[in-house]
């Protein structure tokens, strides 16, 4: 972005990437309110303003009084802390090769689970859901159509389409039935805590073990994450045998 002069005060400009970046540090409640035309004038003004109390504020010597000095100092400690950790951190790589030998040791953490794809439709009673398997079987109305027709479930506005899903993620009655379908199928009515389902299978994955690029950014956080927490412990158990002898506990 090319910066742009939008005001001065003293010999502080004040630029359209101090707006952006001010917008940037904002949650989204405080985006609605400055990310407009008119919320950028009165940012702009905001920071105008901060200006002002800082030419005062260098005029009259507070940035020599004791409370001021004594406050930066607990600044600055806390900053240095903070970038010296990030140096121990930032140092810490995982290459390709790591990646690939942590899944080919740990392949058996990333099976995933028995999967399928199914739609359904969900009536309020046991003779309501004979009536519409009867239809469809019939061949009066084809399944996706009686659902948007009948079905109280939200997914009855694609069909009764419920998209993939594994084992675990529907009540136990709908997924017994479910993984135990063949793709085409359609079910007798199926009672559960939400009412009658009628069930029709699409397809059905067994379970295996993810491959390697499904995975590699999962691997790679958790690598990082025992690498950095290893570097963090090392570098300190170093620092603890360098100064460990100005270390002192006082007793209440």
């Amino acid at each position: 972005m090319e910066s742009k002069i939008l005001a001065t005060v003293g010999a502080k400009n004040i630029t359209n990437i101090d707006i952006e970046d001010a917008l940037r540090t904002m949650n989204q409640y405080q985006l609605m309110q400055y990310n407009t035309e008119d919320g950028k004038k009165q940012l702009l003004e905001d920071l105008i303003n901060q200006e002002l109390f800082y030419l005062e504020a260098i005029e009259t010597g507070m940035d020599k009084e004791e409370a001021f000095l004594s406050d930066l100092e607990k600044v600055k400690a806390n900053l240095l802390k903070q970038v010296a950790i990030s140096k121990v951190l930032a140092a810490i790589t995982i290459t390709d090769d790591e990646k690939r030998a942590f899944y080919e040791a740990n392949k058996e953490a990333f099976n995933k689970p028995e999967s399928a794809t199914a739609k359904h439709i969900l009536v309020d009673s046991e003779d309501k859901a004979i009536e519409v398997l009867a239809r469809i079987n019939s061949g009066e109305i084809s399944f996706e159509d009686a659902a948007k027709e009948v079905s109280t479930c939200p997914s009855s506005a694609q069909g009764g389409d419920l998209g993939n899903f594994s084992r675990g993620q529907m009540v136990p009655e709908f997924e017994e039935k479910v993984f135990n379908m063949k793709p085409g199928e359609v079910s007798e009515p199926v009672q559960t805590q939400f009412g009658y389902h009628v069930i029709k299978l699409d397809t059905l994955e067994p379970s295996q073990v993810a491959v390697f690029e499904e995975v590699q950014e999962e691997i790679e956080k958790n690598l990082m994450y025992q690498k950095q927490n290893q570097a963090y412990t090392d570098k300190l158990n170093n620092l603890k045998a360098q100064y460990g002898s100005q270390v002192s506990y006082i007793e209440e």
